[in-house]
């Protein structure tokens, strides 16, 4: 595989309303971000995926977007965005833009146009379909709860919407939404932005009315034609939201000689605490031995072939030390077991904003201090159904995406030092333990252990490149594998649990050297040790 800038990079996903305001509003913004800069230059990342900033009406924060060439003016003006866009590169890091082509809000122009007429020049540029039987056109299910349909009185007529009504979806069957989405892509690459996070790609090529959403029989040519058409001509990072990924389709996106995207995002390691063929919110506890074929599967089925990502968090997901670590006892050896594990495997890692100080999953009390519109609709769906609100806030608790999008804490001040206004969202009521300034100023803190994470991905080319091969494959406590190339060799030996466990091996190494632990004191007598909770041990073989 032709070597690539991102292969060794790092990503720091920011969610820009809550990462830092500068102007007292309580809402993060652009020059927030630019204060921030030199501290996501400590940590040592290369690229920041920026989640939406542009012009929006907000009902789903910044996902349905009404003009993708300007700025929401909560979060600053276009020429905030081209400082960010110049400060970030003379640090050395690369900005990569959220482009959200599958919908735009019922506010895009082109909405507002194609609703007034059936005539209008605007109304293929989105799905309308005629009632059946007076009713919804088929049983297309909306992902925020309810029809996926929506009908519209001025034209007698229904839109699709596979998200929040004011999402409508765009028509890609239409030669002309693609030239108006490749303008788009290449007004940002000429500002030379280092690539795009595509939301929800895999739905574009869906078919509503055989109600194919996901993986449609044109999605690789649109793909491929928009690579030829925008960023294929520069040297840029695109990775694809999938949801129904497997290795054999990651390989259509990713496989370089077929000139669609760098990766995707594939998310088979997070359903894995769902209760089967239920939904997200239906929780059985994670199994081990599942997470380790899910991992096993994509790194070697990958290998040489595609890209991978590595992620455990981001804005739609729970803080994963609250939920496959212990964020009370063992808060700071099970986040940085987890870091372990996933920067030390092949492919590009991501951190999600605060995952580097062990942030954690927020509780509120009354489903009125939520803001997420998924929340707040399941809870409302499930209400009606007869659920217990206690069953429903445990889910919330353990799966809402409001967990992730609670504000960055920066410091014991007051709302952790985020706003020195009121915020749009609570603080984590635990900032005055965790926070950026207490861990800079902890050398044995999370935030120091990434650090030293991503100081191996880049020193170490086997990290990078290496092989993979899962070990002690039904050990139902100890994750542990190998990474070799070029004669190098790296053991990576992690305990799931909060108990003590024996990692047993049956190969002897001559020459073993600890290169990172989680803990201060791990031994190098052996690497047949037995495992304190949530010890995690990085060894350099010879």
């Amino acid at each position: 595989m032709e070597k690539k800038w991102w292969h060794n990079s790092v990503v720091y996903q920011i969610y820009p309303r809550s990462f830092m305001d500068s102007n007292a509003d309580g809402i993060g913004d652009l020059k927030g971000i630019i204060e921030k800069l030199d501290y996501l230059k400590l940590l040592g990342i290369d690229v920041i995926w920026l989640s939406p900033v542009y012009k929006s009406p907000n009902d789903d924060n910044g996902y349905d977007i009404s003009d993708y060439c300007d700025i929401m003016e909560e979060f600053g003006t276009m020429n905030d965005m081209d400082e960010l866009i110049s400060e970030a590169n003379q640090r050395g890091i690369k900005i990569v833009m959220d482009l959200v082509v599958n919908h735009t809000s019922d506010e895009h122009p082109w909405f507002i146009e194609s609703r007034k007429s059936k005539d209008s020049p605007y109304r293929d540029y989105y799905v309308w379909r005629d009632p059946v039987n007076g009713s919804v056109p088929n049983d297309l299910p909306s992902v925020f709860s309810g029809s996926a349909w929506e009908y519209d009185e001025q034209t007698g007529q229904y839109f699709l919407h596979l998200f929040s009504k004011r999402q409508p979806d765009l028509n890609w069957e239409n030669p002309k939404v693609h030239e108006e989405v490749y303008n788009i892509m290449n007004f940002w690459l000429d500002k030379g932005i280092g690539g795009f996070r595509m939301d929800v790609i895999d739905l574009i090529g869906k078919i509503p009315d055989q109600e194919i959403t996901a993986n449609g029989p044109k999605l690789h040519e649109y793909l491929q034609e928009m690579n030829k058409k925008t960023f294929g001509n520069h040297d840029v990072l695109t990775v694809g939201e999938t949801w129904g990924a497997t290795p054999e389709i990651a390989k259509l996106y990713s496989d370089p000689a077929r000139n669609e995207l760098s990766m995707i995002f594939q998310f088979e390691h997070i359903g894995l605490d769902q209760e089967e063929g239920k939904e997200k919110w239906d929780l059985k506890p994670l199994n081990l031995l599942e997470l380790k074929d899910v991992f096993n599967k994509w790194q070697t089925q990958l290998d040489g072939k595609a890209w991978n990502s590595l992620f455990w968090n981001n804005h739609d997901l729970p803080r994963i030390v609250s939920r496959w670590g212990n964020d009370k006892e063992y808060r700071i050896e099970s986040a940085k077991m987890l870091a372990t594990i996933l920067h030390l495997m092949q492919g590009t890692p991501y951190i999600y904003q605060g995952e580097e100080i062990g942030m954690t999953n927020i509780r509120f009390e009354s489903i009125d201090e939520y803001d997420d519109i998924e929340t707040k609709n399941m809870y409302n769906d499930r209400i009606s159904k007869g659920y217990k609100h206690e069953d429903i806030m445990e889910s919330i608790y353990t799966k809402g995406r409001d967990n992730a999008r609670t504000p960055m804490q920066w410091n014991g001040e007051k709302h952790g030092g985020f706003t020195k206004g009121s915020p749009w969202l609570t603080v984590n009521p635990n900032f005055t333990k965790i926070n950026v300034e207490q861990s800079i100023n902890d050398p044995d803190s999370i935030f120091h252990h990434y650090r030293q994470l991503i100081h191996l991905r880049k020193e170490n080319p086997a990290i990078v490149y290496g092989s993979f091969k899962m070990l002690a494959e039904k050990d139902e406590k100890v994750f542990a594998y190998e990474r070799q190339y070029n004669g190098e060799k790296f053991l990576v030996v992690a305990n799931f649990t909060n108990e003590e466990s024996k990692f047993s091996h049956s190969t002897s190494y001559d020459e073993v050297s600890i290169i990172l632990s989680n803990y201060k004191d791990s031994s190098l007598t052996d690497v047949n040790n037995s495992l304190r909770p949530y010890e995690a041990i990085v060894y350099k073989i010879k």
